[in-house]
């Protein structure tokens, strides 16, 4: 599919949507709940390029990338998994559209360090990553967006500083040359809250996730170590579910959560054991259609490579065009 034939979908699909994820391991529950399952949804109402950011990925994983391209391939496996349909959404890896770097650096030209060092982000991990790389971060995702004219990035409530830079970077450069890019914006949704075994937010370098290729028993011997109410020591104890992190879990995956499982947790009558273990049946369950489909896809893995280059062609088709409006807006087409 090229660029054109995207333009011509459907009238409602009025906007353009970027969305990208890093490839830094395995893809877990809280990626689902937190955005695949919002991309799906999206992919009917708006336009999307899907982008896995392999050079975002670098900014921690540089010393070692010899694990880049299985994990690369795993998460276009969880896209596809999930329900992102290529014929919908374009989907593809970041490395593989060159224009991205080179929107990259005009933009660093628009911007001050010190604007960068006040993100919060930077401020949070400067002393563990202090490369220019990771520096211009924000910077090189503000061209991830821009490239493809975005309308709206859906993030999260932590990335809405990222999403005002890229707004304002496209604003900078409509006033200083001509007007090129649309001024993006951030699209939050609503997404469940998902916490790790330990009752922090879900990570795998924190290894308190439950990922998306994970076994059914894996799944299950995971949710035993999950942290529970500390007050409810045995079965009989009352219970304060709205503080477990296993019946957030619950009001996700279970009907009627709140009619069934909270009660009886409140009461006693409902044991930890007894709780995790409905749950992980549950779980199980919600994800055995997309763990099927991941089977299927990796016996397959010319027809995930073929969908991510046929994605990036797409792409490419669109990066081009928008930089041939970015040099002219520049005068610095100088044979065109």
């Amino acid at each position: 599919m090229t660029d054109s034939k995207a333009e011509n979908h459907p009238a409602k699909k009025k906007e353009t949507i970027l969305s990208g994820m890093q490839p830094t391991g395995s893809l877990h529950i809280g990626n689902l709940e937190g955005a695949l399952k919002n991309w799906v949804k999206l992919q009917d109402e708006y336009w999307m390029f899907c982008c896995i950011v392999d050079w975002h990925a670098l900014t921690a994983e540089y010393r070692d990338t010899k694990a880049m391209k299985e994990t690369v391939f795993d998460v276009a496996v969880n896209f596809l998994a999930a329900g992102l349909d290529p014929d919908k959404c374009a989907i593809f890896i970041q490395s593989e559209v060159k224009e991205h770097a080179e929107l990259h650096l005009l933009f660093s030209m628009l911007i001050t360090v010190p604007t960068l060092t006040r993100l919060p982000t930077y401020q949070e991990k400067k002393d563990t990553l202090d490369s220019y790389g990771f520096l211009g971060y924000p910077v090189l995702q503000a061209a991830d967006i821009c490239l493809y004219n975005a309308h709206k990035v859906p993030v999260g409530k932590d990335q809405e500083k990222h999403i005002w830079l890229a707004n304002d970077l496209a604003k900078r450069f409509n006033n200083i040359y001509r007007k090129v890019f649309n001024e993006p914006e951030a699209l939050f949704t609503e997404v469940p809250t998902i916490l790790g075994a330990d009752n922090r937010k879900m990570s795998k370098s924190l290894d308190n996730h439950i990922a998306l290729d994970f076994t059914e028993k894996q799944t299950e011997k995971r949710i035993k170590t999950f942290y529970t109410d500390p007050t409810k020591l045995r079965k009989g104890d009352p219970g304060h579910p709205e503080q477990c992190p296993i019946f957030l879990l619950h009001q996700v995956y279970t009907p009627k959560a709140n009619d069934e499982i909270a009660p009886p947790c409140k009461t006693g009558e409902l044991g930890c054991v007894d709780c995790k273990m409905r749950l992980a049946e549950n779980l199980n369950e919600a994800l055995r259609l997309l763990r099927d489909k991941r089977q299927k896809l990796i016996k397959n893995p010319d027809d995930v490579w073929d969908v991510l280059k046929v994605g990036a062609d797409r792409a490419r088709s669109r990066a081009q065009s928008m930089m041939e409006k970015v040099y002219r807006a520049m005068k610095t087409n100088y044979r065109g």
